[in-house]
């Protein structure tokens, strides 16, 4: 009886290792959890770094395309990101008439692909120290790195730099960026 207890407390203990283990593996965002087998929407409504991304992403009416299927990169700028923009940018955009620049600009944020950080750094090194990145809202930036820092210069020739990387989600990845991506005009 002794063995049988002591064999399910120690898989019990190995059970409950291995859950923290692959927990600890994606990085917290705002404070919150994020969760591999969760979608983007799923775990970004969880970050109260992200409220104004998020509270976009609705006016947009984004939510379900990025709860859908992907594979998704995000470059996800923070509330600072946000406030950061010439005073009263954010809530001109979050009107209704003018739903369709916020959706172009935050779907200059998307990449039709599931890029890690390592992949990212891969395609700055074949192409010789800048990669051309290819938007699903039809922008075009660039993707460097210094050290281990990715960062992504916008249309409008303003550098982000992506602070917290490799946020895995079920359909895609998250990088968090501190600034917010414009296109060229």
């Amino acid at each position: 009886m002794k063995f049988t207890t002591l064999k399910t407390s120690v898989a019990a203990l190995i059970v409950a290792a291995s859950a923290s283990t692959a927990f600890a593996m994606n990085p917290e965002v705002g404070g919150a959890p994020m969760f591999a087998d969760k979608n983007i929407i799923e775990n970004a409504v969880n970050s109260k770094d992200h409220t104004t991304l998020v509270a976009a992403v609705k006016a947009a009416g984004l939510v379900e395309t990025l709860s859908g299927e992907g594979p998704f990169t995000v470059f996800a700028p923070t509330n600072d990101a946000f406030a950061a923009l010439p005073e009263g940018t954010v809530e001109t955009l979050l009107k209704p008439e003018n739903k369709d620049q916020l959706t172009k600009i935050l779907t200059c944020h998307v990449v039709a692909a599931d890029a890690m950080s390592k992949d990212i750094s891969k395609m700055v090194d074949d192409d010789g120290g800048a990669h051309p990145v290819k938007t699903v809202g039809g922008c075009e930036f660039t993707a460097k790195y210094e050290g281990d820092k990715i960062m992504i210069e916008d249309g409008q020739g303003n550098v982000a730099n992506v602070t917290i990387a490799d946020v895995d989600q079920s359909n895609g990845v998250i990088h968090v960026i501190d600034k917010v991506l414009l296109p060229a005009n």
